[in-house]
């Protein structure tokens, strides 16, 4: 897409042309290809496309009276490679259902293969049967998914990397941990005396694989489970004392959790805490607590559209992943290999 700047006429006339000769050359490597943004996060989409050298595609999306969402696809996806590209945040049931009719209406309209690109995946949580007669909702959002027509699913940090093997489909489950160690160098002056911290056991194999690669120590925190009339206690395993503490997990909801870890680990001698999350869905009390806690700073990637928490929280920042998943299309799309993404960060 031709942008122009402000600015001198002739410097502004020669970097409107290199743009644009850069964006067909990218768009001539990438024919038949066509990217579509739902209503979740656009903002995420259009940088996506732009990296891409690419134009969204248009799409109509409205609402009939009794609230039934339809969908319009306004341009011709015949024999196309089709990525839509659909968050699971916001009102989650609608963009749900939005979703699978987009790709339902690309597939009758003989789209060669049709990808969901799901940075963040509703349901996730619901992965297993923890109780009696409960659902395992993200299995049946897999099979929708499936049944709409998809082909390819692209994601990323699911909450439970079995979700994969729900689907009969591929499924690429992309990482942010090469963004996150990118930020913790950049923006850390004192990151090699740090511990990467889980705030549950469950994330103990997330935390050691970036202390490793940052080759410091980690620790975790056990919660145990609460007796009648007595709250939940949370046991730190491992050292943090005169150190940074840098808690790390995959998804924040509303942060009752991370808040108490980030308590506990100031009381156990921590000279900093930083939170690092993937998906930021900051619901409920969440953006009261993170304010009243301890952060530095709460750091999530835009998965999930994170500006109106921004102005409410000053702690929040935002690690950038459009370019993993940019380049995660660019090379599903040239049949190329993914695997360089899991621990490099496209520029």
């Amino acid at each position: 897409m031709l942008r122009r700047r402000v600015g001198p006429r002739a410097a502004a006339g020669c970097g409107a042309r290199r743009s644009g000769e850069e964006e067909k050359e990218k768009a001539a490597t990438m024919p038949n290809i066509k990217i579509f943004s739902g209503s979740s996060h656009q903002d995420l989409s259009q940088k996506i496309a732009d990296r891409l050298g690419l134009e969204l595609g248009k799409v109509v999306t409205k609402k009939f009276s009794n609230q039934e969402t339809c969908v319009e696809i306004g341009e011709s996806v015949r024999g196309e490679d089709v990525y839509i590209v659909q968050s699971g945040c916001g009102e989650i049931n609608d963009n749900l259902m939005e979703l699978l009719i987009m790709i339902n209406a690309c597939k009758i309209a003989s789209a060669s293969r049709v990808t969901a690109v799901i940075p963040c995946f509703p349901y996730a949580r619901q992965d297993k049967k923890d109780k009696s007669r409960a659902p395992i909702s993200a299995k049946l959002v897999a099979n929708m998914l499936s049944v709409a027509g998809a082909d390819h699913i692209i994601t990323m940090d699911l909450h439970a990397s079995q979700i994969q093997g729900f689907f009969d489909i591929p499924v690429d489950n992309l990482y942010a941990e090469p963004a996150v160690l990118k930020w913790i160098k950049e923006n850390i002056a004192e990151w090699k005396n740090c511990t990467i911290v889980s705030p549950d056991a469950g994330g103990a194999k997330r935390v050691t694989s970036i202390a490793d690669r940052l080759n410091v120590d980690f620790a975790l925190i056990h919660k145990e489970r609460k007796k009648a009339n007595e709250v939940d206690r949370m046991v730190l395993v491992g050292d943090v004392k005169d150190r940074v503490a840098i808690l790390v997990d995959d998804m924040a909801d509303t942060c009752g959790t991370i808040c108490h870890a980030a308590d506990k680990l100031v009381s156990a001698g921590a000279t900093k805490v930083y939170a690092i999350l993937t998906h930021g869905i900051f619901s409920g009390p969440a953006i009261s607590r993170i304010n009243n806690a301890c952060f530095e700073a709460v750091v999530v990637t835009n998965t999930i559209p994170q500006e109106d928490k921004m102005k409410q929280c000053p702690k929040i920042q935002v690690i950038d992943i459009s370019m993993i998943l940019a380049e995660a299309i660019r090379r599903t799309h040239n049949g190329e290999s993914v695997s360089y993404l899991f621990s490099h960060v496209p520029l």
